[in-house]
């Protein structure tokens, strides 16, 4: 009895430990997301001179209430395919990056020659002077840089849910990727011969913020190893055996991947980078390359999408004809159950009518012998 208490009580403490664990990671990411948008706000109200842009902090606050429902309504302290956090987030920065960048539109324009606001709002904020003399353009693009850091930071940190280490470091690398591709969509804002034409700043931004909602999801959700499936007794995972696998969807979670990546991301690029390359004129060793880097990736994406349909369609064709086959065993095994069962009861059968016959024919020996008895006895009595 005691070890078995034992056990108990040191596999209910690594649970306990589990859970601390991810409510202290839950905390630090979404710190780490608060205080950057905090920064980026700031910076929009010491642009804009104008405190009714701290109404933009309402995402960040209610990452608290999300940390609350997250943490009571999921065990793993994180949903599975989509993340509140990382859109609460975003719904705090991407309105300020619009804003930051409209503004430095605004000083580019030749009606406007102001050198840009003062920043009024910094006196009573411990900064360093070094930080407060940053160039406008610098500012936009640190918050930028730093904005898909932290995304990337902030997912490392988080709890991984019910990801694996691998499917977590495969998520991570993608973000990397998306992210470099992303930040290049500032670059043309500084080409000379879009750098104030509104119509393409307004298209770059809109494709920034289309590009972010990949962040939230997460498609990188597959299923565990071939025979085996997690199960989590509180915030401890064991294995046990899988079901039989079932085509329950038309397209594989990496099929959905793969259509979102060129539907959010580079497909819309392409367009954005053909249309600045043949409408605007925007003709330069970079552009050219990204636009082939462009139509390269939509190509391989759109091959692999399909070369993941024609394996799941025949993996679907082979598993139909394996269940077949195993319908098919069953069926037989069935037959032959069956057989032996009636082939037992015949046995049975049988050997009762033998004995029965036995039975009759030694009763009739029995009768012929007393008769010949009786024969016998009457001719001495005589």
């Amino acid at each position: 009895m005691w070890p078995c208490m034992t056990f108990f009580s040191v596999g209910f403490l690594w649970c306990t430990m589990c859970r601390l664990l991810d409510v202290l990671l839950a905390l630090l990411s979404r710190f780490l997301f608060a205080v950057h948008g905090v920064v980026a706000v700031w910076r929009v109200v010491a642009v804009k001179e104008e405190p009714l842009y701290w109404l933009l902090l309402t995402g960040v606050a209610l990452l608290g209430v999300e940390m609350a429902v997250t943490l009571k309504c999921t065990q793993n302290a994180e949903w599975k395919w989509f993340s509140p956090m990382v859109f609460l987030y975003l719904s705090t920065v991407i309105p300020s990056i619009w804003f930051l960048e409209l503004s430095l539109l605004q000083s580019k324009l030749p009606v406007n020659n102001s050198s840009g606001p003062e920043l009024h709002l910094l006196a009573p904020i411990p900064i360093t002077a070094a930080i407060v003399e940053l160039d406008p353009e610098n500012w936009v693009a640190g918050l930028e840089q730093t904005m898909l850091i932290v995304l990337v930071l902030g997912r490392w940190l988080m709890p991984k849910g019910d990801m694996s280490r691998d499917q977590l470091s495969q998520l991570l690398m993608v973000y990397v990727g998306l992210g470099a591709d992303i930040l290049d969509i500032f670059d043309t804002f500084k080409e000379p011969e879009v750098q104030t034409n509104q119509t393409v700043v307004y298209m770059g931004l809109g494709l920034f913020s289309w590009a972010l909602m990949q962040f939230p999801l997460v498609l990188t959700q597959t299923q565990p190893p071939q025979g085996e499936l997690p199960q989590r007794s509180g915030n401890c995972v064991t294995r046990r055996p899988a079901p039989p696998i079932t085509s329950a969807s038309c397209c594989s979670n990496e099929v959905w991947s793969l259509l979102l990546t060129v539907g959010l991301q580079d497909g819309p690029f392409l367009i954005y980078r053909l249309y600045l390359m043949l409408q605007e004129q925007v003709l330069n060793q970079l552009m050219i390359f990204f636009t082939c880097k462009n139509i390269l990736i939509v190509l391989l994406e759109l091959y692999r999408i399909y070369v993941v349909q024609c394996e799941q369609r025949f993996g679907d064709s082979q598993l139909g004809r394996c269940s077949a086959l195993v319908q098919q065993c069953k069926a037989r095994r069935i037959r032959g159950e069956e057989e032996e069962e009636e082939e037992e009861e015949e046995e049975e059968t049988g050997g009762e009518q033998r004995s029965f016959h036995t039975d009759t024919e030694r009763g009739t020996e029995r009768e012929e012998d007393q008769k010949k008895c009786t024969g016998k006895k009457r001719p001495k009595m005589q």
